[in-house]
């Protein structure tokens, strides 16, 4: 592959969704999209080293609006979620969220998401990408449970980075910071709908602004921007050298159907046993008692700064394949490069040395644990 080539451009177009920021983005400079749930995402503002130093040392705000979420609600709606996943939800309170994993009969991942449960039984689902509303409406029309699944009008902004509580308190006062992590609150801006919660996607500190009004994207946007002004409030992307580091996985890269909960180190947030049925048990309980055959794991590697994979790259040992890289990149904090890498569990094991074949040619690496950083949770006081 040339490393030098221009990637390929996205063209626009009706059968794929622009968000309710999507203008307000184009006018902050918005430089390339993705295609992500059938939506335009933001992917550059132009330079995303000078992104990623605004995630982690001040504050960023993203157009995350293709998260779609998928709303779960009616007499049977405890019930039915918990059918979807191995978590058991009904430890989750309202007005509280959780990760969970959704499987096949395979135990296969289909997706991860996180849940809130806004009311005893109205749900929502915020997953990675891919079609999970359909999977869900499929397995809602098998079963003879009595619940609606449908795609709401919710559309999230991340408010991200260690500042991040400070612009959060301007908008919506001591709310802001009175709110616990992964917790989450119905509340009104200007007028505006939205669902505040504690998540996000960066390891640092955050909020998602979950809009409820679709017209009005420019609008909170607009607040948003004005009320970080003062803290140098920067437009801002997913970063992969953050999510990387903080070891958050990214579905369709280090997530697949083929791997299970145990695979990715997830078996910790599962009620494998739980009374319930849900789709995948059986197979989840296998392979809780043989053990699974891989692990997601790091990689440390040396050499100049590394270019983001655009499919998986072999792992060798001794010449032999015998794993892939699903993400790589430069870690500014780091100053080194790291991967994330599948491998067989013998192989998974800090300290042992693998070889990763890069376009740029093979450079030597060393497994490490996840992650290199993690979480940032608790809000400091000032």
């Amino acid at each position: 592959m040339n490393a030098d080539r221009s990637p390929p451009l996205l063209t626009l177009g009706p059968r794929v969704r622009k968000s309710p920021f999507f203008d307000a983005t184009m006018a902050a400079g918005a430089k390339s999209f993705t295609n992500y749930n059938h939506m335009y995402m933001p992917t550059s503002y132009g330079n995303t080293t000078d992104e990623y130093w605004s995630i982690v040392q001040g504050v960023s705000l993203w157009d995350v609006a293709a998260e779609r979420q998928i709303e779960i609600s009616g007499p049977d709606a405890v019930a039915f979620t918990q059918l979807l996943t191995p978590r058991d939800i009904e430890q989750c309170p309202v007005g509280r969220c959780r990760y969970v994993i959704f499987l096949d009969d395979a135990a296969g991942i289909v997706n991860d998401a996180v849940l809130f449960r806004l009311e005893d039984n109205r749900f929502w689902l915020s997953p990675g990408d891919g079609d999970v509303l359909l999977w869900a409406k499929a397995a809602a029309a098998m079963s003879s449970l009595d619940v609606t699944v449908h795609e709401p009008d919710a559309s999230p902004l991340q408010l991200q980075g260690p500042l991040a509580p400070r612009v959060a308190h301007k908008l919506f006062g001591e709310l802001a910071v009175e709110l616990g992590y992964y917790h989450c609150r119905e509340v009104s801006l200007e007028g505006i709908p939205l669902v505040l919660s504690r998540t996000g996607w960066s390891g640092e500190l955050g909020y998602e602004l979950i809009l409820q009004d679709g017209r009005r994207g420019t609008e909170l946007w607009d607040l948003c921007m004005s009320a970080g002004a003062e803290f140098g409030i920067r437009p801002a992307c997913p970063s992969l050298a953050r999510s990387v580091e903080g070891g958050m996985l990214s579905y369709c890269s280090d997530i697949t159907l083929n791997d299970n909960p145990f695979t990715i180190g997830m078996d910790r947030l599962l009620d494998i046993d739980k009374p319930q049925d849900y789709i995948g048990k059986t197979a989840l309980q296998t392979i809780a008692r043989e053990g699974t055959s891989r692990r997601l794991v790091g990689a440390n590697f040396g050499g100049d700064p590394v270019r983001p994979n655009e499919h998986f790259l072999p792992v060798t040992v001794d010449d032999q394949a015998i794993g892939h890289i699903t993400r790589c990149v430069y870690s500014p904090r780091l100053e080194h490069n790291i991967a994330l890498v599948n491998l067989p569990v013998e192989y998974a094991l800090p300290g042992t040395a693998i070889d990763l074949d890069l376009p740029e040619g093979r450079r030597a690496a060393e497994v490490v644990s996840l992650p290199w950083f993690p979480s940032e949770k608790k809000i400091p006081v000032w």
